[in-house]
């Protein structure tokens, strides 16, 4: 895949991530959250480019440090965006003002590894932001899945639609 596209890939999943992050959405409870993040890692692996062969050692390095980025972005953006149930049981979700300053020192300590890099001379393709893009998606979708499976149901009921008093009466 060319550069460009790869950029207006990774331009179009940053826009939907953001859009999708500022309204309330509902959590489903399907399996697929991961489905997203495994095709642009797929993508970013395909072509190749995650290391430039002229400083591989450092290249690596700065890859590597991507990586832990996306994985604490990822983290503080599950642990900061707002977790609600509805009555009906529903799973619901909305960024905070917290999220927002992850999401902005997510991508200053981005630009920064991006400015150390090509200051030492390392190439690094759109590979290695998409990869590290799959990784933050990744982190924040299963942190999500993980805090939404925590919660109690709404209203003190439980998990069927019985109140805890009602079933506590009803094995009395």
């Amino acid at each position: 895949m060319s550069g460009l596209v790869d950029v207006l890939v990774i331009v179009a999943v940053v826009a939907v991530v953001v859009v999708r992050q500022c309204s309330a959405r509902r959590i489903s409870d399907d399996r697929r959250w991961w489905i997203l993040p495994g095709i642009l890692l797929v993508v970013s692996l395909r072509d190749g480019g995650l290391v430039d062969p002229h400083h591989e050692a450092l290249s690596v390095a700065v890859l590597g440090a991507e990586l832990a980025v996306g994985l604490v972005t990822g983290a503080g953006w599950g642990w900061t965006s707002r977790l609600w149930r509805e009555a009906d049981g529903s799973m619901w979700s909305k960024g905070t003002k917290a999220t927002v300053f992850v999401w902005t020192g997510g991508l200053a300590l981005r630009a920064a590894l991006y400015g150390a890099a090509s200051l030492m001379g390392i190439h690094q393709g759109s590979a290695a932001l998409m990869s590290a893009l799959a990784v933050t998606l990744a982190v924040r979708s299963g942190v999500l899945m993980w805090r939404a499976g925590q919660m109690r149901p709404a209203y003190g009921g439980s998990a069927d639609g019985m109140s805890s008093q009602s079933a506590w009466k009803d094995r009395v």
